[in-house]
Formats: C-alpha cells, structure tokens, sequence
C-alpha cells in the first residue's frame, strides 16, 4: 500500500530550507504532493513576488517532488479533498495550527495524519534559509 503525502507552501524565491521542507515530507510516504499557494491565500506575511506558476514549475522541477499544483482560490481543503493523503506535512516554521487542521480535515471526513518536517540548519554562516532574509540581504546590498 502506498502512502501519499502533501506538502503546502508558498515557494517565493526557492532555498535550501525549501528543499529540505519536501525531502523530508518526501520521506513520509511514497508519493509527495505539494500545494503552492495562491497570492490571494498568503494573509500572513508579505505577497509573493514571483507568479504562482512559476513558483509551481520550479517546485515541480524538484526531484522529491511527484507534483506540484497550484492551490484552491478560495478554499483551501478543496486539493487535500481531491488528493485524499494520507499524510500532510507541515514545514517546521510554518504558521499552522495542526490541531486545528486536523480538526477541519475531521470535519470534512479527511482522515489522514498531519506531521511536522523537520528544522534544517544553515550548513555555513552566510546560508540563508528564508526567502524574507534573501529579500533582505537584496535590499541591503542592492537597494
């Protein structure tokens, strides 16, 4: 029986940190979904620079990744709905509630397991593993 897992995010400007994000979601089942956020979902930090399709063709050019589709306008269950996992990986930093998702999932009679990735240190001084510090390293030295 294969396990299938679905990783969500919204993928700016793609780094290291991003990629451990999925490896490690990758490693919880055999096959790894991941849901790139729409612009008009991100309310909890800055929009994205870059357009959703090219966050979602550089996500899906990701070897641990089977594939990556963009996410629900307006609801953000409706792909999980559709995909049915059996594992929803949340990144390590990420803002979520997991017991409120679990919650919603129940509510929707979505009965997967909902787990945390791991963190990833930097591997060198200067590694930057957050897209808001790459912006602030460009404005710092290009602005």
């Amino acid at each position: 029986m294969s396990r299938t897992v679905i990783a969500q995010g919204t993928f700016d400007i793609l780094h290291p940190g991003h990629v451990h994000y999925l490896e490690d979601a990758a490693a919880m089942g055999d096959r790894l979904y991941v849901i790139v956020a729409r612009k008009a979902n991100v309310d909890h930090k800055a929009a994205p620079i870059c357009p959703a399709t090219q966050r979602r063709d550089v996500v899906d050019a990701l070897e641990a990744v089977d594939e990556a589709l963009l996410g629900h306008e307006e609801d953000i269950f409706v792909p999980i709905e559709e995909i049915d996992p059996d594992v929803i990986a949340l990144g390590h930093d990420q803002h979520h509630d997991a017991d409120a998702i679990r919650e919603a999932l129940s509510a929707r009679g979505i009965d997967c397991e909902v787990r945390r990735a791991s963190a990833r240190e930097p591997a060198s001084e200067d590694e930057l593993l957050s897209t808001r510090l790459i912006v602030d390293r460009i404005l710092e030295r290009r602005g």
